[in-house]
């Protein structure tokens, strides 16, 4: 699974397939690599998070270990965030309010990026324009850029968006 593909994202389709198939077992390989999207992840019922940038026998080790049952993260994660043997994210005592972007905002961020209105993203996510307004200034406010080029430039900076190649000229 990745967190953005075209129709849906990730954590969506995650949570969708979990319901419909529950013993589905979900490995997720991405560049998204926010500590927020692996929570997100994790807590939608995804048994692995693994970077793309990943060697090819870390993912191949990865299937089989999600195959398996067994929780699986990229060791930069591992080593970045402290999951229980449960896969809940523990409780570091750091109370402070999260900058971190969660998986519906950077997909917000990324629809953004493409030069999509709050009406047009509102009616792709299939959420109310309300709620696309609140995920744009949550976007903003986490990332203090206040303007659709400077969170073009923050996406292209992060590897969250890949850069758009010109059409060639007729």
């Amino acid at each position: 699974m990745d967190l953005a593909m075209p129709m849906m994202n990730g954590l969506t389709a995650t949570k969708q397939i979990l319901k419909a198939v529950p013993g589905t077992k979900i490995l997720v390989l991405t560049s998204y690599h926010d500590d927020q999207c692996v929570k997100d992840m994790l807590d939608a019922g995804a048994l692995g998070f693994i970077m793309k940038e990943s060697a090819s026998t870390e993912l191949a080790a990865g299937v089989r270990n999600v195959r398996r049952g067994t929780r699986v993260l990229s060791p930069v994660l591992a080593r970045r965030l402290q999951v229980n043997s449960h896969g809940s994210f523990m409780d570091s005592g750091n109370n402070k309010k999260s900058t971190a972007l969660t998986a519906r905002e950077l997909e917000v961020l990324k629809i953004i990026t493409d030069g999509y209105t709050n009406k047009e993203i509102a009616d792709i996510v299939g959420i109310s324009i309300k709620t696309v307004e609140k995920h744009r200034q949550q976007v903003m406010n986490k990332l203090n850029i206040h303007e659709v080029a400077g969170l073009t430039r923050y996406a292209l900076a992060n590897k969250l968006i890949d850069p758009k190649v010109p059409a060639a000229a007729a």
